[in-house]
C-alpha cells in the first residue's frame, strides 16, 4: 500500500491528508503499482461520467472528462509529448534532439501534437458505445501507466538528469511482472477479447517506441516516457471503438 501511495502522488496532483516518506530506492518499486494507479483513475473517471451523464449531454461531458483527466494527472504526460514532438521536428543528431525536449518553451510542432493528441482521445472517446464507455474508462489509463512501466524496465538513460532518471535504479523484471499481470487480468475482465487485443497492440506500439528511441537518443527519458504513455491512451480508445466487445462485468 505504501508504494502504492508513492506511485499515486508522482503521477497525480490527488491532495492526500497524509504523507508518505519516500526513498530514492522507492521509486523504481511503486512501478509494480502503476497500472492500479491507472485504475484509480479510471475509478474517479467513471465516477465523474456517472454523475454528469444526468445533467450534460454526451458531447460536453465527454470533453470534460478528458479535461479533468489532464488536470488530474498535472499535464505531466501532456508536456512530455508537447517536448517530444519539438524534438522530432528539429533537424540534428540526438544531442540536437535532447537540447530541445530540454527547453521549456513549447514549440509550433509541440503546440499541434497537444491538440491533435486531445482532439483524438475527445473523438474517440465520444464514438464508444454508451454500453463500452465505463469500461473503457477503467482501462485506457491502465494501459497508458504500463506503457510507463514498460517503457522504464530495461531501457537505458538518455540523459544523467532529470526526474524519470530516479526510478531507473528499482525497477526492475518484478515489477515488470507483477504491473503486467496486473494490467492484462484486468483488461481481460473489463473487457474479454478486445481486453486481450489492447494490450497486445499496446505492448507492441509501446515496445516499437522503446526501441526506436534507444536508437534515436541512446535510451529514454521523462519526456520520452510521457509520449509514449499519452500514444497509448489515444491507441486505446481507438481501438474500443473499432473492437467492441464486453468482459465479465457490464459496467
Amino acid at each position: 500500500m505504501r508504494h502504492y501511495i508513492i506511485a499515486l502522488q508522482f503521477l497525480t496532483i490527488i491532495p492526500l491528508p497524509f504523507s508518505i516518506r519516500c526513498e530514492e530506492r522507492d521509486l523504481g518499486r511503486t512501478l509494480a503499482f502503476f497500472p492500479l494507479v491507472g485504475l484509480s483513475l479510471g475509478a474517479l473517471l467513471v465516477g465523474v461520467d456517472y454523475l454528469l451523464a444526468m445533467v450534460l449531454p454526451r458531447g460536453v461531458e465527454d470533453l470534460l472528462l478528458i479535461s479533468i483527466l489532464a488536470v488530474v494527472t498535472g499535464v505531466l504526460h501532456l508536456d512530455g509529448l508537447a517536448d517530444v514532438c519539438d524534438g522530432l521536428a528539429a533537424r540534428g543528431g540526438r544531442e540536437k534532439f535532447l537540447a530541445v525536449m530540454k527547453d521549456s518553451r513549447t514549440g509550433a510542432a509541440g503546440a499541434v501534437g497537444l491538440i491533435l493528441a486531445l482532439l483524438l482521445k475527445y473523438q474517440a472517446l465520444l464514438h464508444i458505445a454508451p454500453d463500452m464507455k465505463r469500461q473503457a474508462l477503467f482501462c485506457f489509463p491502465m494501459l497508458a501507466r504500463f506503457a510507463l512501466v514498460q517503457m522504464t524496465v530495461g531501457s537505458r538513460k538518455a540523459k544523467s538528469e532529470g526526474l524519470a532518471t530516479a526510478f531507473f535504479g528499482g525497477a526492475g523484471w518484478v515489477q515488470m511482472l507483477i504491473a503486467t499481470a496486473t494490467t492484462l487480468f484486468f483488461s481481460l475482465l473489463l473487457l474479454g477479447i478486445t481486453g486481450l487485443w489492447l494490450f497486445i497492440a499496446s505492448y507492441l506500439l509501446t515496445w516499437a517506441l522503446k526501441a526506436w528511441f534507444h536508437r534515436k537518443a541512446g535510451g529514454v527519458t521523462g519526456d520520452i516516457i510521457g509520449f509514449a504513455g499519452e500514444l497509448n491512451e489515444i491507441l486505446c480508445l481507438i481501438m474500443i471503438t473499432a473492437l467492441p466487445g464486453r468482459g465479465v462485468f457490464d459496467l
